[in-house]
């Protein structure tokens, strides 16, 4: 019997599961900036919308907050949370993310 509502999995929060499989841990903007490279283009809001429902479900968790200290456009601080991997994340070895990662190494 087909499960009713809608389904828990999205593409976005997929393809940046792809990403931490490789690079390991990163931050929201930082996310952002690799995604846009790498797919379609989105919005910031969108990735760290998926950055938060995922850390919700266990596809992501937070692996540390960085209090940065600077002269931003909003204030003097910033925090960046870094993400990682959470136990319920379901990588599939994404080839285009791969050959991205060695584009960028050379």
């Amino acid at each position: 019997m087909k499960r009713r509502g809608r389904p828990v999995g999205s593409l976005v929060r997929q393809n940046i599961v792809e990403i931490l499989t490789v690079v390991g841990k990163a931050y929201g903007y930082e996310l952002h900036k690799w995604y846009c490279e790498l797919f379609a283009p989105c919005t910031r809001e969108v990735v760290y919308y998926h950055l938060r429902t995922g850390s919700k479900i266990g596809e992501f968790e937070v692996d540390e907050v960085k209090h940065v200290e600077g002269n931003f456009s909003w204030g003097s601080h910033a925090d960046k949370i870094y993400y990682k991997l959470g136990p319920k994340a379901s990588p599939k070895s994404s080839v285009v993310v791969k050959q991205w990662v060695e584009s960028r190494k050379k």
